[in-house]
């Protein structure tokens, strides 16, 4: 639609409380997310580092985490609080991430398969 200018996510028009909701939306501040977890602004750094989080950025270029960021940072401490590695916790972290998303679209699948009606199991045609 030429000359309607859409609205920006951050954009005072759009709804806040879809903000609310929103487990990705980068709402705390370095140091609000530093004192929820109970660590150091260079822990976060170091996660940041390593890879594991890439905040968002506020406009002055102040990094931003989301409550599920929160969730991972948190899981990294408890694994590294029982002694592994930094790189090793998180990739341990990212491994869990994935695994549980696989989790997810198998259930999916599973669920249009069972709404389809029973099947033979095949995955093609039959071939005969």
């Amino acid at each position: 639609m030429k000359g309607v200018t859409p609205i920006q996510e951050d954009s005072p028009d759009r709804d806040p409380a879809g903000k609310l909701d929103d487990e990705d939306y980068p709402a705390y501040s370095m140091g609000h997310a530093a004192e929820i977890l109970g660590v150091t602004q260079a822990y976060l750094r170091s996660l940041d580092a390593a890879k594991l989080l890439t905040p968002g950025r506020s406009e002055g270029g102040h990094r931003r985490y989301s409550r599920y960021q929160l969730r991972l940072a948190a899981r990294a401490r408890e694994l590294i609080d029982q002694g592994t590695a930094l790189d090793s916790a998180c990739r341990i972290i990212i491994l869990e991430d994935q695994l549980a998303e696989a989790r997810r679209i198998n259930a999916e699948l599973q669920q249009v398969q069972q709404a389809h009606g029973p099947s033979s199991g095949r995955i093609g045609p039959a071939l005969g």
